[in-house]
């Protein structure tokens, strides 16, 4: 018997939003999702419009969330969605996905979680009660080759880990563009609807994230400088920071969406005590491993010499690119597998969540304090 797809409702994304079509392109991927309800924009007429191009039933095109939730629920259970995709601007993370949660849905959840640590651990404690799974949009978690970086780092083949460098470099911020009608760049730049961090929140989580996953160490205490170099902006554009990390590592973070005739340079690398690694996202199918005692190695996607982890996330043979929309795929094939009870690709949640939400507030406070460290919770619950 033929398995069905599970069932996806999706709030933000309307006509035109880049986001959104990632997403729903991601789901449809490997078959594991269906998109059949939504509620894509506050403007009617685009979000009918929106429906309209995406084929659906036009009494599953909701004006508000809580429309969608409600004529969901009223639906049989073998009909109504499984889950909630929320793509909105960052002020909306938290109270529709406690919305979603408490009405008994599952939830894929754009990054940031949320607009602080305080409505991260509210929505940790909604997904806790209602039993339901938390997927959180850190894509770049889903590539292959950071899969290999990440498995070769625990199974100890650099030795300590001593350094941690990332880098996640734009520049599509450099005008002030977000004065000009750019919808994408005003909310970004707004701190009622992207939070307390600009450039920090919208990438710097990403490069956060990143480090985090695959080094295996974990920030303690950082020291940060947030800076605004577009006159009139009222959130950061531009993040440096200085990391300390358990096991005694050191490391450095910078993100910038102000870095000129930058495209989307996402950078790691990893030392250890033996050897290291580097992974560039603008690159994503080779892995580069440095050795103190042989030549250095470039570890290719679908090559010879990956681990069986590394292999689940590849659809393709060697020499056939694979890039972003698939790394999103495996995130959401990994979601989908977790609410069948199946095995499948991890994929980031709750803790991620509350850890890059401590992360945005700690270097927020690190940026304003004229103390040289501050600390960052290594909790990851509520």
């Amino acid at each position: 018997m033929m398995r069905q797809p599970l069932r996806l409702g999706m709030v933000g994304g309307g006509e035109g939003a880049f986001i959104g079509a990632v997403h729903r392109m991601a789901a449809a991927l490997d078959g594991d999702w269906r998109l059949v309800a939504g509620a894509f924009s506050t403007d009617e007429g685009r979000n009918q419009r929106t429906g309209a191009q995406l084929a659906l039933d036009p009494a599953r095109v909701y004006p508000t969330i809580e429309a969608m939730l409600t004529g969901e629920q009223a639906l049989p259970a073998d009909a109504r969605i499984d889950a909630v995709a929320i793509v909105t601007p960052n002020h909306l993370h938290a109270p529709m996905a406690i919305a979603a949660l408490d009405a008994g849905f599952h939830v894929f959840c754009e990054k940031p979680m949320a607009m602080s640590v305080a409505e991260a651990e509210a929505i940790a404690r909604s997904a806790k009660a209602s039993g339901r799974h938390f997927g959180l949009a850190f894509t770049y978690s889903g590539y292959p080759l950071v899969e290999e970086a990440r498995a070769r780092i625990a199974r100890g083949e650099l030795g300590d880990i001593r350094l941690v460098q990332v880098e996640y470099l734009q520049g599509w911020l450099s005008q002030p563009i977000d004065n000009g009608g750019n919808k994408q760049a005003e909310w970004r730049t707004d701190p009622a609807r992207a939070g307390i961090g600009g450039c920090l929140g919208d990438i710097g989580t990403h490069a956060f994230h990143l480090a985090e996953h695959v080094s295996g160490r974990r920030v303690t205490a950082l020291s940060a400088d947030l800076s605004i170099h577009v006159p009139g902006r009222r959130l950061d554009d531009n993040v440096a920071a200085l990391l300390r990390l358990d096991g005694d590592a050191r490391g450095t973070l910078k993100a910038s969406q102000v870095a000129a005739g930058e495209e989307n340079g996402l950078k790691l690398r990893v030392y250890g005590s033996l050897g290291g690694l580097e992974w560039a996202q603008m690159e994503p199918n080779t892995l580069t491993l440095r050795w103190l005692d042989r030549p250095a190695e470039a570890v290719r996607a679908g090559g010879p010499g990956l681990g069986d982890s590394t292999m689940l996330l590849l659809r393709t043979p060697a020499g056939h690119p694979e890039g972003y929309v698939e790394a999103f795929g495996n995130l959401y094939r990994g979601f989908a597998a977790a609410i069948r009870g199946e095995a499948g690709p991890a994929f980031p949640g709750v803790p991620d969540g509350l850890r890059t939400m401590r992360f945005v507030e700690a270097m927020v406070a690190s940026s304003k304090s004229d103390e040289k460290w501050t600390p960052l919770n290594l909790a990851t619950d509520a």
